[in-house]
């Protein structure tokens, strides 16, 4: 989503207005959620693996291009590769390149779109495509929906110095009321919204690399606010699209968003329980995908001082409210975007704080974003920022069983990781260990260590079949 002035840690009028009218949410009723050992459900691969998922979003560049593709070449692949370890990418796809005119689909973009997925899928990666919009759309002064799509009558939208209150302005209002159906709009765009999708979903139904699509950026309800719209306009998008999409592919995870205005600053979210027709229970694949954003933060303030004693609040509630929703969804979570400049005070120690509560949590973690600057862990030149090695951390990136817990402990050069052998289960625990902690590989206590790839830097952990017991290892630097 971000990219953000430094404009102080003053509240506007306006933003605390929406988030005052937004502290209260009452969700629909629950569903049962299904748990695994470790108290919800996890993403996992096709040989039955729970995967911890970590990387960047791809690129915020592709929300202004032309083209709708990001700035990346394969060499930069490579690189983020080699230099963080990651096994996971938010892609950023824009609607208005996938549907040029209505009704109207351009398989060549999609064709490029494809091209860096295999960029990807052969280093390993998993790969989420992200149909991104802020601010609905170019002809509102933002980007994602194609000029077409974009019913905002004439009304008038100025550019704002915080671009979050362009969201206000009458046009980008009823553009979204237009796009939800809080009015009557000349096309049915929730339609073409969701058949989108399913042509996109189409495309990449059998790509092994993509393992699933996220709906839509921060959604954002116009005129309708808070359980008003998750309960109503959103949710019956999210029905009809993964209807849609599990039309032509039956496998995939899907993703989805709260409202972005209550959920990234820790408020509750109203979204309901939504059933996946590939069935329900342990056979659904939908996931929760929120964001985090705290609110010193998102006006650009740093992790010092008053503002970081707010943002340890934020971060607690967020955490309280992320796994209510997750349970009552019966998901498991990602953490879609966080981050900052970190050139502000405190922003290493901010980001290492996020990770170490997602690891807490079980969650997966995409960090905003790989554009070279001051938010990424290169900058304009291509040369390590401080981000760099506060994200090359160790961690495991599948688990065979129901992961209990996983932690990194800096001070002690431990990584340590638990889990419950499960059946129908194969393959091995795979933990990635970076140079840096790691540089000659890793000693296991608790289990067997197999293959160690001293090239990606993985290590392979068996721990034998299934059954009530539980699998705790220990993995230190080698000597």
């Amino acid at each position: 989503m971000r990219q953000r002035r430094a404009i102080g840690w003053t509240v506007t009028g306006a933003v605390v207005a929406m988030a005052a009218a937004l502290l209260v949410a009452v969700g629909p009723p629950q569903a049962p959620p299904v748990r695994t050992a470790a108290g919800h459900r996890w993403i996992t691969d096709d040989q039955g693996r729970a995967l911890v998922l970590t990387g960047l979003n791809t690129a915020s560049s592709a929300k202004s291009r032309p083209d709708g593709l990001p700035w990346i070449k394969e060499a930069d692949v490579q690189r983020e590769a080699d230099e963080l370890g990651s096994d996971f990418v938010r892609l950023l796809i824009q609607w208005r390149n996938v549907e040029p005119r209505p009704g109207e689909y351009d398989d060549h973009y999609l064709a490029q779109v494809a091209e860096r997925v295999r960029w990807y899928g052969a280093r390993g990666y998993h790969v989420m495509l992200d149909m991104h919009q802020d601010v609905y759309g170019p002809a509102v002064k933002g980007n994602g929906a194609p000029a077409w799509a974009t019913e905002a009558e004439g009304l008038p939208v100025a550019a704002q110095g915080q671009w979050e209150l362009t969201y206000l302005e009458p046009g980008t209002v009823r553009a979204f009321d237009n796009f939800w159906g809080n009015r009557t709009a000349s096309r049915d765009l929730r339609g073409h919204y969701a058949a989108a999708w399913a042509h996109v979903a189409r495309r990449f139904a059998e790509d092994p690399a993509v393992l699933g699509y996220d709906l839509m950026n921060e959604p954002f309800g116009g005129s309708v606010q808070g359980p008003a719209f998750e309960a109503g306009p959103l949710a019956a998008l999210y029905r009809q699209t993964i209807t849609a999409i599990r039309a032509v592919d039956a496998d995939s995870w899907i993703f989805v968003e709260p409202e972005a205005v209550s959920a990234n600053w820790g408020l509750p979210s109203a979204l309901p329980y939504l059933t996946d027709p590939r069935g329900d229970g342990g056979t659904a694949r939908i996931a929760y995908a929120p964001h985090l954003y705290p609110l010193p933060m998102d006006l650009g303030a740093g992790y010092t001082g008053d503002a970081a004693r707010w943002v340890d609040r934020t971060l607690a509630s967020w955490r309280e409210q992320t796994e209510k929703t997750a349970r009552r969804l019966g998901a498991p979570v990602l953490i879609g975007e966080y981050g900052l400049d970190i050139t502000l005070p405190g922003a290493p120690r901010y980001v290492a704080k996020v990770r170490a509560m997602a690891e807490d949590m079980g969650a997966g973690t995409a960090y905003w974003s790989n554009d070279p600057g001051s938010w990424a862990p290169w900058d304009q030149s291509l040369r390590p920022t401080p981000l760099l090695p506060v994200l090359d951390r160790p961690q495991p990136r599948v688990i065979a069983g129901d992961p209990l817990s996983y932690a990194w402990d800096a001070s002690a050069r431990t990584l340590s990781v638990s889990w419950r052998p499960k059946d129908g289960v194969r393959g091995d625990t795979e933990v990635y260990l970076p140079a840096r902690d790691f540089p000659r590989g890793g000693v296991v206590e608790g289990a067997s260590a197999g293959l160690w790839d001293a090239k990606s830097r993985i290590l392979h952990i068996t721990s034998g079949g299934a059954g009530p017991q539980v699998v705790s290892v220990r993995i230190r630097p080698k000597a």
